[in-house]
């Protein structure tokens, strides 16, 4: 009889559980779904509060963790969200409700936002395993190698993902960018010009396309897709500096300037690499256009922030005349008709007398004979004499052409002068030749006897 009862305990009590798992099981997913509800009706706070005594009762209910993750979010507490949502990784299993794409998709978002990308690229990996097909896994994987690095898996992923969606605007940007700085200009302009017919206002894929075009020297098409990338505030600056090196580059001084002017004007930093690039450029303008005083004003400017800045020194050094001898200021800054008549004055006294005057690149040329009027019948040899006023040192080949030009024009004898110097070889070459070198030095003490 005793074990009889003993038995009827037992069964009671196992029935006792089941019908409790059962109740369980029934009224759980119910809470949880009313729960969800009222998540999705704004009441956040509620939810929170439920879902915590809910997981402070039970610490493995999956749905629970997932639902608090969910209303944390809701609610803008992203670390705490994603700290329930760690919860539910350990746990390591799906449900109904808590299914496994929606919940990947979320965790890894957050833990790239949270600068965790080897978590988050994880993530990723088990989504693309899960929806091979879903090109956005395959291009938020891609973004992950990109940001830790590693270009070429990012360009596999980027490719796969523009495999599965021509249409896919952002993954044919991201894979020009990188095939761009991976230095293959055909494949990116492909990939640029896809993003750009997909999304006009993409305008960064504008200005990677502008940068292509210009080392293409296709300068007038690179300034069309600067100008277009210009509307993006952000990229305004660097933009500018783009264009005004096209310009620079077409020999367009005096459309370059304003863009480098407008790009400092926006700049902040004042010490950043772009701002000393900015002034460098421009000062190259304004040496180009001779105007040496505002020239050095910008290397002086990039001086005081870093002294070893390309060749700013050198420049300094070479322009320090400018502010003790006004005769030579005036020879390297003077415009045409003026520098014209400080070259005759210089001719002069050479005691020579000039015949034919004409502009060449960075200088004048003069054919002068000797200037001696009591031997009027007197046959008078011409000379071929070349003015410069450039910064760099001549070379051997500047030489060589004054040399050719005499032979051309049946003239015995040359002279260069120049507002710098010249290398060896230079004058090794004149030595052996009717050709006189003057140098900077030699110019100043010309400009004094022409009394500049």
């Amino acid at each position: 009889m005793s074990s009889f009862i003993i038995l009827i305990i037992i069964l009671g009590s196992v029935f006792g559980i089941l019908t409790v798992f059962i109740v369980k099981s029934f009224i759980a997913p119910r809470k949880i779904s009313s729960l969800y509800e009222l998540l999705k009706k704004g009441r956040a706070s509620q939810v929170i509060r439920a879902t915590k005594q809910m997981v402070s009762k039970d610490p493995y209910n999956i749905d629970a963790h997932y639902l608090l993750g969910l209303a944390y979010l809701a609610d803008g507490k992203e670390e705490l969200a994603l700290m329930e949502l760690q919860r539910v990784n350990k746990l390591g299993e799906f449900t109904e409700f808590c299914r496994e794409v929606p919940f990947r998709k979320e965790i890894a978002r957050l833990y790239a936002k949270f600068g965790q990308l080897e978590e988050a690229l994880k993530e990723y990996l088990l989504l693309i395993k899960a929806e091979p097909s879903n090109p956005e896994h395959y291009f938020h994987a891609g973004e992950l190698f990109e940001q830790r690095g590693k270009g070429s898996k990012a360009v596999t992923f980027y490719m796969k993902a523009v495999e599965l969606d021509r249409r896919f605007a952002d993954a044919h940007y991201r894979l020009g960018v990188l095939l761009y700085r991976g230095k293959k200009p055909l494949e990116a302009r492909a990939e640029l010009e896809a993003a750009v017919k997909l999304q006009p206002e993409n305008y960064s894929a504008y200005y990677y396309l502008g940068r292509l075009l210009k080392e293409e020297h296709d300068y007038a098409g690179a300034l069309r897709m600067l100008e277009k990338a210009q509307r993006d505030q952000e990229l305004k600056v660097k933009v500018l500096i783009e264009r005004g090196t096209c310009y620079m580059s077409m020999n367009n001084f005096r459309r370059a300037i304003p863009e480098f002017e407008r790009a400092l004007k926006l700049i902040d930093d004042d010490g950043g690499n772009e701002v000393l690039y900015a002034r460098y450029f421009l000062a190259y303008c304004y040496e180009k256009e001779r105007e040496l005083d505002k020239a050095i004003g910008q290397w002086e400017k990039i001086y005081s922030k870093k002294p070893t800045f390309k060749d700013v020194a050198d420049k300094l050094t070479q322009y320090q005349d400018l502010r003790a001898d006004d005769s030579m200021k005036d020879y390297l800054t003077a415009p045409k008709e003026r520098f014209f008549e400080i070259c005759t004055a210089s001719i002069k006294a050479l005691r020579l007398k000039v015949r034919e005057i004409s502009e060449i690149p960075n200088g004048c040329q003069i054919v002068a004979v000797e200037d001696q009027e009591k031997w009027r019948n007197a046959r008078k040899m011409p000379r071929l004499i070349r003015f410069y006023r450039v910064p760099e040192i001549l070379d051997e080949s500047t030489v060589r052409s004054l040399h050719e030009e005499m032979k051309k024009s049946n003239i015995s004898r040359g002279m260069i002068i120049t507002s710098s110097s010249f290398s060896r070889n230079a004058y090794n070459y004149a030595e052996t030749r009717p050709i006189d070198l003057y140098n900077k030095n030699q110019l100043q003490e010309l400009l004094k006897r022409a009394k500049i």
